[in-house]
């Protein structure tokens, strides 16, 4: 009996620390897809250099419901002949958007590598399997665990598309720990206010909310993206800023199908 009891006890508290780094998702639902361009800042001309693909679908992870989220960006020959970039990210979550496994396979340069994250909530802390692979072919396992809720990559992606904003003040900073298979980052995104965006090779305007996604590193504050998303129910990401230790890139949406709400944030 006491044995059942203790089960029952730490099964209660690994779903209420299961439950504490969720969300509730109104923003996206199974079948979205979304398209983008990638353009490159190249002696202040910006360049089409690639395009990227996000879809989002319900899935299963060890038998239970779970949406699963992908994420490839491929570039071009222009690109290929400066730097070689071929990512692909998937992460699955549970309904309510709890990290559960995130995996990213990216050749950079001539750099090709694997990380992966596998997410367990016992004790009412968050618990990481991290698994690399250098691009050198070296292997690495480790585990951490944190009495916070953490997140990768993609999985804080799907969680900020469900913050509402109207609660939000300009400057206010929303912390978001992220890990990758190395460390965990010292990062927060920060709401810097509302905008009416123009988007490129088109004449539509969406009304946005800005964001910028910002990292401390060695004592520095660096902003590593800045997104323009919809604001409307859908949060859609229509352009993002990125600022990379080689230049400057953009990404512009230019397809979407599957939206779970009605695009509201269109300017006519």
């Amino acid at each position: 009996m006491r044995r059942l009891l203790f089960t029952i006890i730490a099964s209660c508290s690994m779903m209420a620390a299961h439950a504490q780094c969720g969300i509730e998702n109104t923003a996206f639902k199974s079948g979205e897809y979304l398209s983008y361009d990638l353009y490159f800042n190249w002696k202040f001309v910006w360049m089409k250099v690639g395009t990227a693909s996000m879809s989002t679908v319900q899935s299963t992870r060890n038998g239970k419901p779970a949406y699963r989220t992908s994420l490839i960006t491929r570039g071009n020959n222009k690109l290929d002949s400066y730097f070689v970039m071929r990512d692909t990210l998937l992460c699955y979550t549970d309904m309510d958007l709890s990290p559960l496994y995130f995996r990213k396979g990216a050749r950079e340069g001539k750099r090709y590598y694997v990380d992966e994250l596998w997410y367990t909530y016992p004790r009412g802390n968050c618990h990481l399997k991290m698994h690399r692979i250098d691009h050198d072919g070296e292997v690495h396992w480790k585990d951490a665990e944190y009495k916070d809720c953490i997140y990768d990559m993609m999985s804080i992606f799907l969680r900020a598309r469900n913050f509402d904003a109207s609660k939000l003040k300009v400057g206010e900073n929303i912390p978001m720990p992220i890990s990758d298979a190395r460390h965990l980052s010292n990062s927060w995104l920060k709401y810097t206010g509302k905008t009416t965006l123009k988007m490129k090779n088109s004449n539509q305007k969406y009304r946005c909310l800005t964001f910028s996604f910002v990292e401390r590193e060695d004592g520095k504050n660096h902003e590593l993206i800045r997104f323009f998303i919809t604001d409307d129910k859908n949060h859609l990401p229509v352009r993002l800023d990125l600022f990379l230790s080689f230049g400057s890139a953009k990404c512009y949406l230019t397809g979407m199908k599957g939206l779970r709400n009605e695009m509201t944030s269109r300017v006519e």
